[in-house]
């Protein structure tokens, strides 16, 4: 078995999704693993736009699909995602998706939860008010409602009754609304047929996968510098992102995972609250965002934009086992005279080549900068690596010195095939 993951190396939204799809089609499985409908993966092919929150990016291109233990699923998103992607002509049903018997539900209460929860926080999160975090709240818990539940009904009552007399204590104590047992039943039983129609043992899927010698790709949601542990906490998700959390979050052992592949931009975005030490609230700043069209694919947030940081590259490498990047976005930064790259940080005259942990040092940062020229002729049409020019070879080159691992991919452009791959992630697993 051939296992590659692919995850996000800075705070989401570095184009996982588009260099997902291009694996994908050399994988025999795609298998998603953490997180929500929080995160969002945007494809494009042949022009049309493909905008994922739950479904393995696989589906697209005709590869099986496997929705893992480590996610948190919102069952009324995924049926109405399933719904939009059919629209687009893809097939998609329990002989291509299989949903781990395991994973836990986001309900509406929890919706409710996030809303009243945000509302009274200070400083705020900014999360995306989709439930995510007051699920993974239960789940840790031991409150959470499982899919599994939904095939006994008795059970499924026993644990809804307990959930909401546990939050609609808390829900009234802030005069909030509070939900009523017997209309949320009625909607769970309702779903049950469906949701249980893709539910297994996904783990054991994966491991007949392992001893049939196929290639399995383990998507990841959102990023490392956003991990609840590795992160910058507490501006982070409510799941590990690193790429540890495959194994965990999919039921395979680590041994399974041979290449990781953490996807960069060739700047630095966020989107929210929480430190940006390279962030540039200035023209420059301005251009990244509109020339990248940097804004939430499922919330259409603005994102935060700023020059790549190195430094922080370093960081997520170190604790995901990153073996290549995939740079994206090259093409955004065509029209810069000269690019900055942070290579570490200063404090209190205190040179750092990591990020403190604590919130006060951190917004105390001050990035220093390596100075790069810039190229000032266009990337888009590039498909190989003499194509580039050598100002744009030379930036390339000083990432991987920084870093200290290979850029296995270059894009710059969205379209599916408009990558320039300089190292195969699958040939490198084998």
């Amino acid at each position: 078995m051939t296992g590659v993951v692919v995850i996000g190396a800075q705070w989401g939204d570095e184009g996982k999704g588009r260099i997902i799809d291009w694996l994908s089609g050399q994988a025999d499985l795609v298998v998603r693993y953490n997180g929500g409908h929080n995160a969002g993966h945007t494809l494009v092919v042949d022009g049309r736009i493909y905008k994922l929150a739950l479904l393995p990016s696989g589906l697209v291109r005709g590869k099986p699909g496997v929705i893992g233990n480590g996610v948190v699923l919102d069952p009324f998103a995924l049926f109405a995602e399933i719904e939009r992607m059919r629209a687009l002509g893809l097939d998609v049903g329990p002989h291509n998706l299989t949903i781990a018997e395991t994973a836990a539900l986001v309900l509406p209460i929890h919706r409710a939860l996030d809303v009243e929860q945000e509302a009274r926080r200070s400083p705020k999160l900014d999360t995306t008010l989709r439930g995510i975090g007051p699920a993974y709240e239960d789940k840790i818990g031991r409150r959470a409602i499982r899919v599994c539940d939904l095939a006994d009904p008795t059970t499924l009552a026993a644990k809804l009754e307990a959930l909401l007399a546990h939050h609609n204590l808390w829900l009234a104590a802030v005069g909030a609304p509070t939900f009523e047992f017997e209309p949320m039943l009625a909607q769970l039983m309702a779903l049950a047929p469906t949701l249980l129609a893709h539910s297994g043992p996904a783990w054991q899927k994966l491991h007949t996968a392992q001893a049939q010698g196929q290639r399995i790709l383990f998507e990841g949601a959102q990023a490392a510098l956003l991990d609840v542990d590795w992160g910058t906490y507490p501006y982070v998700t409510s799941s590990n992102t690193v790429a540890a959390a495959a194994a965990t979050g999919s039921g395979v052992g680590p041994n399974a995972l041979q290449t990781v592949l953490g996807v960069c931009k060739a700047y630095t975005t966020r989107v929210g609250a929480g430190p940006l030490p390279t962030e540039l609230d200035d023209a420059t700043g301005t251009l990244l965002r509109e020339r990248g069209n940097e804004y939430g694919t499922n919330t259409g947030r603005q994102r935060r934009c700023g020059w790549l940081d190195a430094c922080l590259l370093r960081q997520s490498i170190a604790v995901s086992g990153i073996t290549a990047l995939a740079l994206t976005k090259l093409d955004v930064l065509d029209s810069l005279s000269e690019i900055r790259i942070c290579t570490g940080y200063i404090l209190n005259g205190k040179h750092y080549d990591y990020m403190p942990a604590g919130l006060t040092e951190q917004a105390a940062l001050q990035p220093q900068y390596e100075v790069l020229p810039g190229w000032l002729s266009p990337t888009a049409q590039a498909r190989q690596w003499s194509d580039l020019p050598p100002a744009a070879q030379q930036y390339v080159a000083r990432i991987e010195a920084l870093t200290g691992v290979p850029v296995a991919l270059l894009s710059c452009h969205p379209e599916r095939d408009a990558l320039i791959c300089l190292r195969d992630p699958f040939a490198a697993a084998a």
